[in-house]
């Protein structure tokens, strides 16, 4: 039952978090506020313990964290960006594990270089979700937002790969870069075959199953949430990379969506889905490091000594300054990049715009490189003991100093990116994505209008003059809706004015005549009027009416 318990209380801390840090007068971002409240959970007045497993960390909270990363990136963009995302995720990542390996051996030398190696490489990935949480959606240029996605999404798998190899130099003794490459190079792309056959796989089970029985939406979403779990573990199961699996699967996924036969019902009800996993999932990633706090930071005196007798705040000044390299090498790397690609156009005589604000960008590039859930869960799965026997070298040093960088990372990118952003202009990407949006809405209300008048066409053939007056009376309605739509995307400013004025009067009605609808249902079920069947279909399909009317209302906006 203590599990039972445990797991209601994480829970719980997860939604009281969401609500509390929307409600307190100053602005914390929610994974620190999530650290925090695990940390105040683990206190003597509270108790929580939880004996942390890194293998079952893995397993339940990483792939459908990152399957639902993949799902939701947009394919366009990381093709289009795939240079600098690769660049990043694989580029900057080896850069990191030398670069700061080398400065954590230099600057604690009771830190071997292999387990120094080790420390900057389970450093290495990023975490665009705590990004967000920290800055908003939509502050972010979309170019940059899309690359920073982009590389959090590969470089968990590169950063923890590195960090086996370096696990495994410690542990033998020896270490060989060509085979390292050969076996990175094959784990990956296996990892990423593996994914595409699993979810390709489910996609076909999917289908039979709805030729077969229906579009039953409960057993389709259980069949998705399985997905990211089979794709890890099969990964896994052949010795390959299960996060770029996951990845792999969430990818494609919209694509055999969109070659399946699921309902309105099934695809909103998995869009929810993995909205609520996704929220929970990386809750409880950031509340799990709250509670591994204290009792990290109880061993700083044991932590110390290992390092070589340093006063208590040495330690704490060791996070700091590897913080400040992680941040260094990555603006390094970044500005290199971005003069060697601006070299490359003017040698093939392209011209690139000049970008005021370049020292800016890329410093807010450095800062959103901020770390969570895969570092911790990397750090912890570093072994006991040796083969040997003995205990391995500096591990609860090791894992003090990645915890305390993951804290250090946040508090900056909390502290300076909201300074950094203020007054960017994003009016570029911004009327990009309007005019993209604009173009697509006036695409699909044209299309709709030709198929109405084919149809009415189709109906009409054979009718007598009633049927034929009711037809034309019906779609008439339905088309004026329609051109109304494409008025409000074209034609000239008066006509544009009006049409958007005649859209918001139309919403504005609607939903005041669907909460009058809601509070009916209510009223009837109240005087027994109807039982919970029908108040259940009832208020589900006017929940669908409001949900499509307020997705109108948002992008409209």
């Amino acid at each position: 039952m203590e599990i039972v318990f445990t797991v209601l209380i994480l829970l719980l801390a997860v939604a009281v978090s969401g609500v509390v840090a929307r409600l307190v007068p100053f602005k914390i971002p929610l994974p620190l506020f999530q650290i925090g409240l695990g940390a105040v959970l683990a206190l003597p007045l509270f108790g929580l313990r939880i004996s942390f497993d890194p293998e079952l960390f893995l397993l339940l909270f990483i792939p459908p964290l990152l399957f639902t990363d993949g799902w939701r990136m947009p394919k366009r963009e990381f093709f289009r960006l795939a240079q600098p995302i690769l660049a990043l995720a694989l580029g900057l990542v080896l850069f990191t594990v030398v670069g700061v390996g080398y400065f954590i051996h230099w600057m604690i030398p009771a830190i071997a270089l292999p387990s120094a190696f080790a420390l900057a490489a389970v450093l290495s990935p990023t975490d665009a979700v705590a990004v967000s949480s920290i800055i908003g959606k939509r502050r972010l240029p979309s170019t940059m937002q899309h690359v920073l996605e982009g590389e959090a999404l590969m470089n968990d798998a590169s950063g923890l790969v590195a960090f086996k190899f370096a696990i495994i130099a410690v542990l033998s003794g020896t270490f060989s870069l060509l085979d390292a490459g050969i076996s990175f190079t094959l784990i990956a792309i296996g990892g990423i075959a593996v994914g595409l056959i699993v979810a390709w796989g489910f996609g076909l089970i999917r289908r039979k199953i709805i030729e077969w029985s229906g579009d039953e939406p409960g057993i389709q979403v259980v069949l998705l949430l399985l997905i990211p779990f089979s794709a890890y573990i099969f990964a896994e199961h052949f010795g390959l990379s299960g996060i770029l699996s996951a990845v792999a699967a969430g990818m494609l996924m919209p694509y055999i969506d969109t070659a399946g036969a699921e309902s309105a019902a099934t695809r909103m009800q998995s869009q929810s889905m993995l909205t609520m996993l996704e929220f929970v999932f990386n809750g409880m990633s950031f509340i799990l490091l709250g509670l591994q706090l204290p009792g990290i930071v109880s061993l700083a005196h044991l932590d110390a000594q290992v390092a070589g007798n340093v006063p208590v705040w040495h330690l704490f000044a060791y996070i700091v300054a590897i913080t400040a390299a992680l941040i260094t090498l990555r603006f390094v790397w970044v500005w290199f990049n971005l003069r060697l690609r601006r070299f490359s156009n003017a040698v093939r005589g392209q011209r690139a715009r000049q970008r005021y604000f370049d020292v800016r960008l890329i410093s807010i590039t450095s800062l959103a490189g901020v770390r969570g859930a895969i570092t911790l869960a990397g750090v912890m799965s570093i072994p006991l003991l040796m083969p040997n026997g003995h205990a391995f070298p500096a591990r609860d040093l090791l894992i003090f100093l990645a915890t305390g960088v993951i804290v250090c990372s946040l508090l900056a990118g909390s502290l300076l990116l909201p300074w950094l952003l203020r007054g960017l202009k994003l009016d570029a990407d911004n009327e990009r994505r309007r005019t993209e949006e604009t173009m697509a809405r006036l695409r699909v209300s044209e299309a709709a209008v030709r198929s109405i008048e084919d149809m009415q066409e189709h109906l009409g053939a054979g009718m007598d003059q009633e049927d034929l007056a009711l037809l034309t009376e019906v779609s008439g309605r339905v088309l004026a809706t329609y051109r109304m739509r494409m008025d409000a995307e074209s034609g000239t400013e008066e006509t544009h004015r009006t049409a958007n004025r005649f859209k918001h009067f139309e919403r504005e009605l609607r939903l005041e005549a669907i909460r009058a609808e809601r509070r009916e249902v209510h009223h009837l079920r109240a005087e027994q009027q109807i039982n919970d069947e029908t108040f259940i279909a009832l208020i589900n399909q006017i929940d669908l009416a409001e949900t499509w009317l307020m997705g109108s209302l948002n992008a409209a906006h």
